[in-house]
């Protein structure tokens, strides 16, 4: 049976997604991430080029664990400043017809009613082409910006998110009817009343007593991504995932990932196979081998250590700058890069390179063991003829 693969391109609506200092390139765009045609002209890219759709990341708060301060992010651009994602798929959907759109929006800081009614009006405006990417968050700099003094702690922020879903459920299945937005122009009557129904909720974060404000959209809930492979993130993929993004050095490390969310699928009376799987991966391509290698080499110049180490802080909520001590950005240089320096510790140089190619690339998987060069993804520049 011939198999399917399925192509999303991942993007984020800011300066430097996954890359720092790849925007001091010549030929990138990412400065231009404000206007609309940077956006419309990469949707009309993926959409001549075949791809399924555009996952398109966020995040709320800053990259400030580095140093105890957001200004390592805000220098490399590390994901700071980044704009609001749902705002451009209307304009992308515009120019495509095919192209699927999956946004990440975090639940743990907007009420479930406005958020329901945001991404009904989405799937009407796409034609049902709209996905979800549930998160819950984890940056401190995004709770206290809430309110908060924190992070919920993680395994409790889930079950607020399995809560959040029961809701929106109801707002977005159960509260219009198919058929009750009849349009009879005839009689006057654009909604027959008695085909939609309050939604009533009583829980332990949520009450709510109020009808869904959109009537039904093409899909109605859109599709629906997951992204945390923890042992709490995976149970809740299996509970409510159509697709499921994760990142992985090799199949050595992804493959019982995924064993483990379609098991616990099936323990929960679904099938496991109609859960999509998606893993990042970093491809190069020229026309031969070698031009691509010299590309490759070319991007990785403009690589700004500092802001990797940024990210990766934000990320594991370690501080890297106590880690990697002896890291300081270099005064003399030009480009006014991070420069390491010597103090028998460890240079943030080589924290900076390890984050910037990734485990894959230095040959080891996610707890350190080491992968023959046939399971290392990273070590392929595929050319087109492999493509």
């Amino acid at each position: 049976m011939t198999k399917q693969i399925r192509l999303n391109a991942f993007a984020m609506n800011c300066v430097a997604h996954q890359s720092p200092g790849l925007w001091t390139h010549p030929r990138d765009r990412t400065k231009d991430y404000n206007t609309l045609g940077y956006w419309t002209d990469l949707a009309k890219t993926l959409e001549r080029g075949r791809f399924d759709g555009l996952f398109l990341a966020d995040v709320l708060g800053v990259y400030d664990v580095y140093a105890n301060s957001p200004d390592a992010a805000l220098r490399n651009a590390a994901q700071t400043p980044a704009n609001e994602p749902l705002m451009l798929i209307p304009a992308m959907a515009a120019v495509t017809q095919n192209l699927g759109f999956g946004v990440t929006s975090n639940l743990s800081f907007e009420p479930p009613y406005p958020f329901a009614r945001r991404m009904s009006t989405l799937d009407h405006l796409t034609g049902g082409r709209v996905g979800w990417n549930v998160v819950t968050g984890y940056l401190d700099s995004a709770a206290r910006g809430a309110g908060k003094d924190k992070q919920t702690a993680h395994d409790d922020r889930y079950e607020l998110a399995d809560e959040y879903m029961e809701l929106v459920y109801k707002l977005w299945e159960g509260s219009w009817e198919d058929d009750a937005a009849i349009r009879d122009v005839a009689r006057g009557i654009f909604t027959d009343p008695s085909k939609v129904h309050p939604v009533h909720h009583e829980g332990k974060n949520y009450r709510l007593n109020a009808i869904h404000l959109s009537e039904p959209s093409p899909q109605r809930t859109p599709v629906l991504y997951q992204a945390g492979t923890s042992p709490r993130g995976r149970q809740f993929a299996a509970e409510h995932a159509e697709c499921v993004f994760m990142s992985g050095p090799s199949a050595k490390v992804i493959g019982p990932r995924v064993s483990a969310i379609r098991e616990l699928a099936a323990e929960k009376g679904r099938n496991p196979a109609e859960i999509l799987m998606f893993s990042m991966m970093c491809i190069v391509v020229a026309p031969t081998e070698a031009e691509a290698k010299a590309k490759y080499a070319e991007y990785r110049s403009h690589v700004s250590h500092e802001g990797a180490l940024a990210l990766m802080s934000g990320w594991t909520g370690v501080d890297l700058a106590r880690r990697f001590r002896g890291y300081r950005r270099h005064a003399g240089s030009g480009t006014g890069q991070a420069r390491p320096v010597q103090d028998g510790v460890c240079q943030g140089h080589a924290a900076g390179e390890a984050v910037r190619r990734g485990a894959r690339e230095a040959g080891c998987d996610a707890s350190g063991e080491p992968i023959s060069g046939e399971e290392r993804w990273g070590g392929v520049i595929p050319i087109p003829e492999r493509v």
